[in-house]
This record gives C-alpha cells, structure tokens and sequence, in this order.
C-alpha cells in the first residue's frame, strides 16, 4: 500500500473514474481526492472509495500526482483555473494527462509550470482491471515512475512506450474495446439468427474473445496460425473465415485502426 502520497483526479468520467478505481487498490481513500464538473458524480465515486471530493485548485494544490481527466478541448480552460494553485506550490507534482492528441510539450505549455508529465492512454477495461495503460513520461524520476506504476498496477498492463508512439498505440488499444464490442455484437446476433438465445449468444460471444485474447497472450502464437489451427480441411470454421474474407473483415479492421489514428493527429493539429 502507498502511504503519504495524494492522488488527486480532476474529471471522474470513465477514464478518470477508471483510473481512480485503479488506484484506490494501492493508495488509501483517505489520500485520493476527487473533482469532478458534476459533482454528483465525484461524490458518488468517493462514497464508493472513501476518498474525498474537493474543487479543482485543491486538488492541484495538495497533489503529488495530479489526473488531468478532462476532454482534449477543455484542457487549456481547466489548466488556466488551476494554474494560480500549481504556481503556488513549494514543489512539484507529477502531472498525469489523459487527454488524446495532446503531448506532454502542449500540457506543460498549458499549465505554465516546469513539472514532471506523465503522458496516459488508458482503455475502459482498466475498470476492471483488465485494460492497457499506455505511458511515456517527461521528467519524471525513477521513483515517481516505480510509485505511479505501483498506484495504477490494478489497471491491468502498464507500457511504456515512446510518446511518438502513442496515438498509434491508442488507435489500437484506446479504441479498439469499441471495435471488439461490435465484432462480440455481430457473432451474437448471427447466434440469434441461428436460434441461441439472445443472453447466451452475447456469452458464447464475449467469452470466446476473452479466451482467445488470454491464449494469445500466454502462447504468443501468431493470429494466423491459431486461425489455422481452429480451421479444419473442408470443415466449417474455414466456411466462416471464406465468409469474413468476402465481407473485407480484416480490411474493415485495418482500415479501422488507421482512421481511429489519423483522427487523433487531427484532433491534436495546433495543439501539440
């Protein structure tokens, strides 16, 4: 458990909430602050955590490690709310921004404070412990870094990756729960049309992915030969796969990961 140290979230919507959550496994409530616009939903989530709810310049001003949980065109506002706070403070605290397209060189420019930055693309499975944290840092030192991995290892994977890597890594793991949504949607409604019931198609379907994702992590096979080895000669799996291929499945998720990217870059133009 980490003692001493203020883990204060500013924006407790999904991601934040999630990475609150997180950390509330390795940080006492009583060292986890929360602020949120809607404060019903910040004190919802503190009852939950027994953690407390405070506005924002209190959070800036008695954090070490400061979640910056609000969408990438409403950081500058926040930032210019708090700013009088950070610049108040006699040391520095680790910044933590989760806003997409926006680099640390933008955050720090925005805040108006030489802090140490740390950069992260959380997904919405580090709800439950099961999502990827993409990271990069600026500034920080190893023991700031071995206390925040330490605070979010309820998350699921932490990695750190350089952060001209990062929105691609987000095109894949940030939006990719969307995309793995909608494949577990479709193979349950061709359940249904096969006659499943409705709740044990969305099963069958969630469940498989989970297992396939955990073998691939644990045997790290190639995709392809795992696909290989489900498809028998002349049997049905490879009927399904011919089927996908007509439809352009894995085009349509390519495509996917590149326009989810490239949207980023857009959303970050001007602001990096």
């Amino acid at each position: 458990m980490i003692e001493n140290k203020i883990f204060s979230f500013i924006g407790t919507g999904n991601m934040g909430g999630a990475l609150a959550v997180a950390a509330s496994k390795s940080v006492p409530g009583k060292d986890i602050l929360l602020s949120n616009r809607t404060p019903a939903k910040a004190e919802a989530l503190a009852a939950r955590l027994g953690a407390a709810v405070v506005d924002n310049p209190t959070a800036a001003a008695r954090a070490d490690y400061l979640f910056l949980g609000v969408k990438p065109q409403m950081m500058a506002g926040m930032l210019a709310g708090i700013r009088d706070a950070l610049t108040a403070r006699e040391r520095p605290c680790v910044l933590v921004t989760m806003a997409a397209g926006l680099s640390t060189r933008a955050i720090r420019a925005l805040a108006g404070v030489e802090f140490p930055i740390i950069r992260v693309m959380p997904n919405t499975p580090a709800a439950i412990g099961q999502g990827v944290v993409l990271c990069c840092s600026e500034g920080a030192d190893d023991g700031q870094l071995a206390i925040f991995r330490e605070a979010l290892s309820g998350a699921g994977m932490l990695d750190f990756i350089d952060e001209g890597l990062i929105d691609a890594g987000s095109a894949v793991a940030g939006c990719g729960p969307a995309f793995a949504a909608m494949l577990i949607e479709a193979l349950a409604d061709g359940g249904v049309a096969c006659g499943l019931p409705r709740a044990k198609a969305q099963a069958y379907a969630a469940q498989m992915l989970k297992g396939t994702a955990a073998l691939a992590l644990e045997t790290g096979d190639h995709p392809g030969r795992m696909k290989d080895a489900v498809c028998s000669p002349g049997g049905s799996t490879i009927q399904g796969v011919r089927a996908l291929e007509r439809g352009g499945f894995r085009a349509a998720a390519f495509e996917a990961v590149v326009a989810a990217y490239e949207k980023t870059l857009e959303m970050g133009k001007g602001r990096s």
